[in-house]
């Protein structure tokens, strides 16, 4: 029962046919209508369904494949045996039948030949269904009521209508809120701060709109004529506003494509399982034919599901070596789409025929007779005869059809085993063109030490889904994991002519280019990427590494800027970049000096200073204070710098850097001389310089000799007094990292 069951019945048809005598409310019995077609057990189900998805994830994937085989599937043929069974209601809705269903079609082969097709037709699809389930539930409401006797008034009517309608916006609301996590489903990416109030607003309405409705109903009626009615307004209370109620409190979001087609996709179906087999048999009963059974009808509706929703994806698979995962998702939706568009024509309680057999209106089931003789054997002719050779196809066809569908469960089965290696094995060779399985085996045989069979399988799910951003993304990171850089710098390259504006093909194009000595293309591909999109983080870091490499620091420092911007607006995405950005912060601050702007350099280095010391990293604090007292030096301030190049000292010695150490040895030495200090206190920082480049495994040649020469120098202007200070040079080497700052002031005093 579809959408357009919204379309309210008018309301001089309720008042015009009246039933010659109260049929009762229920359609099978009392405990079956509220459960099943009121949807009573909606929240027990609903709960388990959330317990059990959390608890076993893998064993509730499966069983849900297989409960879309018993109800979902069903559920479509079912719309479909309403409008082909007979000739009549063929030709009636031929504009659907045939028309709608044949434009559908051409989508599915665009689709299968386009894929960026695809996230329309499947987001449409997620998008309609809880539109489809909210018309079914109110055009239920409405039939009990009547069949109760207590046809809701106009005004009833429409706060029923609008508080199912707003539920259901609700939820659209939710869903298109910020970015979608599915490459399948397109979002429209609402700001959160505008949809909140949105939401609690429309939330408050349909409680109080129905809730006002449902009371004034209450009002003329008794318990047993308004319960069902209720029953059905809390049913859509659980389907569409407990979600996003939990969404809002728990802050977990409500995936889409879990919520249209996981349990609740299940209750909608039974629900319309119930309904049409209460209808059908009505009909044929009017129609004369008396050995119409339930059970046949719903082997009908379960042999007519498979034939919709399986075949399809495993011949276009097979024969035309199409995607089997790009496949179903296609069928399935353009499946939905046209089930939805038909249901919404077939069913309509201002339908004379429909009301006669739903409401039970006894002076209008002469409608309901008409059309519907001879009509079955007009349409199938043959096929539906009672021949000998017309059952055994028959048969035949759907023993075939229940074998098709055991195969395709036992290979989702096996799929579903993400880490059972051999069972993804047997579902590869079941259907290998399939680029899920081809993923989910390749992550099996990298955990088992296969590296190379699960580049083969990323590459083979790459060949079947060259459209997916994903699958093209996963098969590049695949192919650096095993250190074939080549490869993917090649693999980047295709992504980039079909997805040129892709941030992330670009960062990594970049890392990759500069990996393998092609750094103008490195810096251009970053460009690129900063340029698409100037929150890029990465980019931006990358991009100011490797112009500051090429000398380019003020050019350089602009993206430093713009990384530090990033980092600290959300500092959550740059977790354990604590390196990172103290770096850039000194990086910014070289820039600044070196164009004289002194306040923006002390600045930025009093801030790298801080935040080192704030994160207890005391290698990158002592680079800081020494790039400060270089600063401090240059700026007239020899006591301040003094102060900060001892304190660079002090961090060095917790160090296990002897490097570093002798950098800043070798400049406090320098800095010593330039400012008169004692000789013997320079050579000291220079003996210390070199005895820790000697413990240093890799030395740098260029250090090594700068300190060499600094020692020798200062050694010849010590002459005799040089033996005594090497003798004991650490001591005396204490003693110029104590060096009161005073010293410096008398300096600058004698040299004003």
């Amino acid at each position: 029962m579809g959408a357009t069951t919204l379309a309210p019945p008018q309301p001089q048809d309720a008042a015009a046919s009246p039933p010659s005598s109260p049929p009762g409310p229920w359609i099978y019995r009392p405990w079956i209508d509220l459960t099943v077609g009121c949807g009573a057990w909606s929240a027990p189900l609903l709960l388990a369904g959330f317990y059990a998805a959390n608890a076993y994830g893998q064993t509730c994937t499966v069983a849900f494949y297989f409960l879309a085989l018993l109800f979902n599937y069903p559920h479509f043929m079912a719309t479909v045996y309403r409008a082909y069974h007979t000739h009549a209601e063929f030709a009636k809705y031929r504009i659907f039948t045939i028309h709608v269903a044949l434009i559908l079609a051409l989508a599915g082969v665009v689709a299968h030949l386009w894929y960026p097709l695809l996230p329309w037709i499947f987001t449409l699809y997620i998008c309609w269904s809880p539109w489809h389930y909210t018309g079914q539930n109110f055009g239920l409401l409405m039939m009990f009521a009547r069949r109760a006797g207590v046809p809701p008034t106009e005004a009833e009517r429409r706060a029923l209508h609008l508080s199912f309608i707003a539920s259901y916006v609700l939820l659209m609301v939710s869903f298109h809120t910020g970015t979608s996590g599915d490459p399948m489903i397109l979002s429209l990416g609402l700001a959160p701060g505008f949809t909140l109030p949105a939401r609690v607003a429309l939330a408050i309405f349909f409680v109080g709109a129905s809730g006002w409705a449902i009371a004034s109903l209450a009002r003329r009626s008794t318990v047993r004529a308004i319960i069902a009615p209720l029953t059905l307004t809390v049913t859509q209370f659980l389907w569409f506003l407990l979600p996003v109620a939990i969404e809002l409190i728990s802050g977990r979001e409500v995936p889409q494509t879990r919520y249209s087609s996981g349990l609740l996709a299940v209750l909608h179906s039974t629900q319309y399982l119930w309904i049409t087999s209460y209808y059908q048999k009505r009909e044929a009963r009017a129609a004369g034919e008396s050995n119409w059974r339930v059970s046949r009808y719903l082997v009908t509706l379960v042999a007519g599901g498979i034939a919709l929703f399986i075949p399809g994806p495993w011949i276009v698979s097979r024969v035309f070596h199409a995607d089997f995962a790009a496949s179903f998702l296609t069928f399935t939706a353009l499946v939905n789409l046209h089930h939805f568009i038909l249901d919404g024509a077939l069913w309509k309680l201002r339908d004379s025929r429909i009301a006669a057999l739903l409401l039970d209106t006894r002076q209008r089931a002469g409608d309901a007779v008409t059309g519907t003789r001879g009509g079955f054997a007009a349409a199938t002719g043959w096929l539906a005869g009672q021949t000998r050779g017309a059952r055994m196809l028959r048969i035949g066809t759907a023993m075939l059809l229940f074998g098709w569908a055991g195969l395709d469960q036992l290979r989702f089965y096996w799929s579903s085993k993400t880490r059972n290696l051999a069972s993804l094995e047997r579902a590869a060779e079941l259907n290998p063109n399939d680029s899920a399985v081809q993923m989910r085996l390749a992550r099996a045989e990298q955990l088992v030490g296969q590296r190379e069979a699960s580049v083969q399988a990323m590459q083979r799910a790459a060949v079947m889904s060259p459209d997916s951003l994903e699958v093209q993304e996963t098969f590049a990171r695949s192919l650096i994991e095993v250190g074939r850089d080549a490869d993917a710098y090649a693999q980047y390259q295709k992504m980039l002519t079909r997805w040129p504006r892709n941030t992330n093909a670009l960062v990594n194009y970049g890392l990759l280019a500069q990996r393998l000595g092609h750094e103008e293309d490195a810096i251009d591909s970053w460009q690129r990427a900063v340029d698409v999109d100037p929150t890029q983080a990465n980019a931006q870091l990358y991009l100011a590494q490797g112009l500051d490499q090429r000398g380019e620091i003020q050019a350089a420092a602009r993206h430093y800027r713009a990384y530090l911007e990033s980092a600290a607006a959300d500092p959550a995405e740059h977790p354990g970049e604590t390196g990172t950005v103290l770096a850039a912060l000194i990086k910014v601050a070289d820039a600044d000096a070196a164009v004289n702007q002194a306040a923006e350099a002390s600045k930025g280095y009093s801030a790298a200073i801080g935040y080192a010391e704030q994160a207890v990293d005391k290698a990158l604090e002592s680079l800081s204070l020494a790039h400060f007292a270089d600063l401090q030096d240059k700026q007239g301030d020899p006591a301040g710098a003094a102060g900060s190049y001892q304190r660079a000292l002090a961090l060095d010695t917790g160090l296990s850097d002897p490097r570093s150490a002798a950098v800043d040895w070798f400049n406090y030495g320098q800095f010593l001389h330039r400012h008169r200090q004692p000789e013997r206190l320079v050579f000291s920082c220079f003996l210390k310089a070199e005895g820790l480049l000697g413990t240093n495994p890799n030395p740098s040649g260029e250090l090594n000799a700068a300190v060499r020469d600094a020692r020798a120098e200062s050694e010849v202007r010590l002459e005799q007094a040089a033996a005594t200070v090497r003798r004991n040079f650490q001591e005396t080497a204490n003693e110029a990292a104590a060096l009161p700052t005073t010293a410096f002031a008398s300096v600058v005093a004698r040299e004003k």
